[in-house]
């Protein structure tokens, strides 16, 4: 038996990068981890954002819920002690935000070179641990990427090519729309349980025990006849 849990993220997203952590918290207690298949789903938060497009995160977070940037920065500083709780750096001042088109199309050519894991840390890394900018600076990007792993030429490549993995992107985004997921993280366990935002370990935990449990066949006996057992068999009525 294996179970698959799919991920929908967007770099942009704070939370998403809490929520790995505390998924790989749970995962990493479950008795059957070996067998469990996790795969990266693309969710851009802003879809609309020009493709060159940056900013400072605290000034945009003040403008889009109109609030403070006193206030944004705030909040900044709460998802930082989060972050610090497992053991994640983060950066609380100076980070930029930005268009995570090609971010995601790099997470679909990784998958299919079996690297998507190791590029989503190193983006998560590159955005919330780092302090430098990620968005807006494709040689950066490209030397994450290689520092995950992946040839420097194949990435270039695919950067250089609007269309390159673009359909992947978006069918991944449908589908989420088609789940019903209007915000992330979004973790989906088998196609069957979905669980909605960065939950504490012991949620994600449950999840896996359910989706593991409810693979197991159901087997429904009929009894009432002779048969043996460990006491003896039933003798006939005479």
């Amino acid at each position: 038996m294996a179970v698959q849990v799919e991920i929908w993220t967007d770099i942009n997203c704070p939370f998403c990068y809490l929520g790995k952590r505390r998924f790989e918290q749970a995962l990493d207690g479950f008795e059957h981890r070996d067998d469990v298949r996790v795969v990266h789903r693309s969710f851009e938060l802003d879809p609309t954002l020009p493709a060159d497009h940056t900013g400072p995160v605290v000034a945009h977070i003040a403008e889009k819920y109109g609030i403070s940037e006193a206030q944004a920065a705030a909040n900044e500083r709460g998802i930082g002690a989060q972050a610090e709780a497992v053991g994640l750096p983060y950066q609380v001042s100076g980070r930029d935000f930005g268009n995570s088109f090609d971010m995601h199309r790099l997470l679909h050519y990784a998958l299919a070179h079996g690297a998507q894991e190791e590029l989503l840390d190193a983006l998560y890394r590159g955005n919330f641990a780092e302090d430098a900018p990620l968005f807006g600076d494709r040689e950066r990007l490209v030397r994450l990427a290689v520092e995950a792993g992946l040839d420097e030429t194949d990435v270039r490549a695919v950067l250089a090519d609007p269309e390159a993995y673009a359909d992947a992107v978006r069918a991944d985004e449908r589908e989420a729309a088609r789940l019903g997921a209007n915000g992330v993280p979004f973790f989906v366990f088998d196609r069957r349980y979905g669980v909605s935002g960065a939950q504490p370990p012991e949620v994600f935990a449950q999840a896996l025990e359910r989706a593991w449990s409810d693979q197991a066949p159901v087997l429904e006996v009929v009894g009432g006849a002779d048969a043996c057992g460990p006491d003896g068999c039933a003798l006939p009525e005479r």
